[in-house]
């Protein structure tokens, strides 16, 4: 069984805002791949598909960014899921709109969902999908900024650039699977 996060915020006013980039990626995996079920359940709406004969949750946390990992934690507890098998979307302030990366492990760079995560899970050793949403522009806040929303062209770019990666689950089935798979898919991104 996969976990696959997408971190943000809940909220109508959090609709289409960078930090939300994360939900926004799971909602194009429910474009792609469909679900059975969905529940709101331990912190987080979860979506329940079958992809290549392996159970997929797709989750968004319902705690708010900076305690995002109440909700991994119990969901990986509750449905007796490995850190193997768990994979977080979350926005990345430091990559321009429409450049993405895999990643194994890493700090949390100042990324407060991300920092709850490791808190949670009791280290750094997680994979990640790291979706630039750019750098703050002059003058503007990073709280302030994470928190605005993308302009129409900025989100079709965002949502064209996840899509080139939402195949990743096909082909990751194994920790050097996934070294392989993340090798590929980020040379998408150069």
């Amino acid at each position: 069984m996969k976990l696959v996060v997408g971190l943000g915020n809940p909220g109508k006013e959090y609709v289409k805002t960078r930090h939300n980039a994360g939900w926004i990626a799971i909602d194009l995996f429910l474009e792609k791949y469909g679900f059975t079920t969905q529940k709101n359940e331990h912190h987080a709406e979860v979506f329940f598909s079958t992809i290549k004969g392996e159970k997929v949750l797709f989750a968004k946390p319902q705690t708010y960014m900076n305690k995002s990992g109440i909700a991994v934690r119990e969901l990986m507890d509750y449905y007796k899921i490995s850190k193997d098998d768990v994979i977080i979307f979350h926005d990345e302030k430091d990559f321009p709109v429409a450049k993405n990366q895999f990643k194994i492990q890493g700090s949390a760079a100042g990324h407060n969902g991300i920092k709850s995560i490791i808190q949670y899970l009791n280290g750094e050793n997680f994979k990640r999908f790291r979706i630039g949403v750019g750098n703050p522009e002059p003058g503007w806040q990073i709280v302030d900024w994470v928190l605005s929303k993308f302009n129409e062209q900025e989100l079709e770019d965002i949502k064209l650039s996840i899509s080139k990666s939402l195949e990743f689950i096909l082909e990751w089935h194994n920790e050097q699977d996934f070294k392989t798979v993340m090798t590929k898919y980020n040379s998408l991104y150069k």
